[in-house]
């Protein structure tokens, strides 16, 4: 029998799980969160561009693509070198970059390594500068995409889409906007991404609090002092701050406040899981070998290792591929040990051991970072490490080493309440001159979140969507002729690199239009039987799996027990890399099986 930390055996650490999740879940699941109105409502604003009267569009293209992140991008790069120029990206923030527009909260940075998450890095000959780049150089690379395939042309930026309608007669998507354009389109991208509305805790009193308080998607320089690149907040020097989460963001910006604030006071409900990131700068000699065609090499090598697969090497050594390796080795080991023994039953064990192995390496790594005991303790992870998004940082448990840095542990409670001068947690109240609000962002798995489509029945895709996702590829759906999304999805569902599932996604829509411009036909749409037939191969996540994990956005805050929730986040069975490759068959079949030409 395995012995983990303390000497708990691996049942004691599933009791010891279960009792850290149950206190944590709450009734009103992802009600918890508020609509952003009153005071809040500038959290759907823009403060960073100065929106600029136009007329509204009326006008036709060949493509319009709504989301002006990697996933639009990606589309629109694909459809440039495809041939296709006639192409409208239709962007709510004032500038291409989707959430990296939006996230300028000091330290905001990827966790997925620079050379496998910056899409088309071969494509505009560019080197990023670290192994993990900071946020404000992957707005930047976002732009340099966008300048290197003219994709500012024509781009309509701060507009939100209101409506997008199939028109059968004409053939053609109907897209309404907020600004008052009505623009037709042959086809049309929703590549809006998972993440992208500020989310806001529903705390009693939150509307109360006098002093200064801003969510971290719309930092507040004006205020703090510093800038996005890292410069010291000198207008903190003065301030007691609290800040609320700790989770992925808040992990990268409380080291930047613990060294500003004169006192941070960290309110925590669930820690995150901390491994180290090692990261460092890249120089001429990580570049100087490489050769046409490296950077694909890269993606499907990581995507290999995090699928489970077996590599010649480890090209971008980090957590993330320490994570599938550690589980894959155990299961060779185990399949040797055990001849006869079946693969499920194998997975599961080593899956658990390996698991429980790494998160007693966190929470002992805990222990040899923070000094204080209690705070320590407090600071340790009681569950399985993908049950959250696993964190990787170099300075953030240190942070709790400063005098001036004080944890508040809820034990899984949450803050109580606000009022007009500062915080209650745990019966005591703790006066405040800001509140920062590290909530992070609404994640939607489907595309119905924020506007409503309607396809060639009038029927919405909210309606077509009710008991659940449906499409051929996590692409294309029955009904919705023309229409092609971006996701996770029902595709490759590559969680650990978003982007690499942008990229085989769109460039399979390039070809999809090209082949229908080149052709002549006005329309393409998948059959009923091959949507369906696409869906029923799908493999679902275990939901025993998730109704264990401790509350969190991939759980639907320990919600997650239906169906639809659970087809609306399915994957290919065979894995991600097998799914790009099938994909890319797929396309270079020319064939498109399950697309119908008219």
């Amino acid at each position: 029998m395995s012995i983990t930390e303390n000497n708990l055996t691996a049942e004691e650490l599933r009791e010891r799980y279960k009792i850290e999740r149950d206190k944590r879940v709450r009734n009103d699941g992802p009600d918890q969160y508020q609509e952003p109105t009153g005071r809040f409502a500038h959290l759907l604003e823009d403060p960073y561009t100065t929106i600029k009267e136009r007329k509204p569009r009326t006008d036709e293209t060949t493509v319009a693509i709504i989301g002006g992140g990697f996933a639009g991008l990606c589309t629109g790069a694909r459809l440039k070198a495809a041939g296709i120029k006639d192409i409208t990206i239709i962007e709510s923030g004032g500038d291409f970059g989707g959430v990296w527009y939006w996230n300028r909260y000091p330290g905001a940075m990827c966790d997925t390594a620079a050379m496998v998450y910056l899409p088309l890095l071969e494509e505009t000959n560019y080197f990023p500068s670290e192994k993990y780049v900071q946020g404000y150089e992957i707005h930047e690379h976002a732009k340099r995409i966008a300048t290197t395939f003219d994709l500012y042309e024509g781009a309509l930026f701060s507009t939100s889409v209101t409506e997008a309608r199939w028109d059968e007669n004409s053939k053609r998507w109907i897209i309404k906007t907020d600004r008052g354009d009505e623009l037709k389109a042959q086809f049309l991208t929703m590549g809006t991404g998972p993440i992208s509305k500020p989310k806001l805790p529903g705390i009693t009193g939150i509307e109360d609090f006098k002093g200064h308080m801003f969510h971290t998607a719309r930092w507040d320089y004006d205020y703090t002092g510093g800038d996005r690149t890292g410069q010291l907040m000198e207008g903190l020097s003065d301030k007691r701050v609290g800040i609320i989460g700790t989770g992925a963001t808040a992990v990268q910006c409380i080291p930047h406040l613990s060294a500003a604030a004169a006192d941070l006071y960290v309110f925590q409900r669930t820690p995150s899981s901390i491994d180290e990131r090692n990261n460092r700068p890249l120089t001429d000699d990580d570049f100087n070998d490489l050769q046409p065609g490296w950077q694909r090499e890269w993606l499907m090598n990581f995507a290999t290792l995090q699928s489970g697969g077996i590599a010649d090497k480890d090209l971008v050594k980090d957590g993330w591929t320490d994570i599938a390796i550690r589980i894959r080795d155990r299961i060779i080991n185990k399949i040797q040990d055990t001849p006869g023994a079946s693969l499920d039953s194998v997975w599961i064990e080593a899956f658990s051991e390996s698991d429980d192995e790494k998160m007693n390496e966190i929470r002992a790594r805990v222990n040899t970072i923070v000094t204080e005991d209690k705070t320590a303790e407090a600071l340790k992870p009681w569950y399985r490490q993908l049950c959250k998004r696993p964190c990787f940082h170099d300075d953030y448990l240190q942070s709790f080493n400063n005098p001036s840095t004080h944890l508040i542990d809820t034990d899984g409670k949450g803050v109580e309440r606000i009022d007009e001068t500062g915080i209650w947690a745990n019966g005591e109240h703790y006066e405040l001159d800001c509140i920062v609000l590290a909530s992070g962002f609404e994640v939607h798995i489907v595309h119905t979140a924020h506007y409503e489509t309607y396809g060639k029945s009038g029927k919405s895709l909210s309606e077509h969507w009710s008991d659940g996702m449906k499409s051929l590829h996590g692409i294309n759906i029955h009904g919705f002729p023309n229409m092609f999304i971006l996701g996770l999805a029902q595709g490759g569902n590559l969680v650990a690199n978003v982007t690499h599932n942008f990229s085989e996604s769109s460039t399979a829509i390039a070809a999809m239009v090209r082949e229908c411009v080149e052709k002549g036909h006005e329309t393409l749409e998948p059959t009923h039987e091959a949507e369906t037939q696409w869906v029923n191969s799908l493999e679902v996540q275990d939901r025993g799996f998730l109704a264990n994990c401790t509350p969190g956005y991939y759980n639907n805050e320990g919600h997650t027990t239906t169906d639809r929730d659970l087809f609306s986040s399915a994957r290919y069975p065979e894995g991600s890399v097998a799914f790009f490759n099938y994909l890319k068959k797929w396309v270079e079949s020319g064939n498109f099986d399950g697309l119908t030409f008219t």
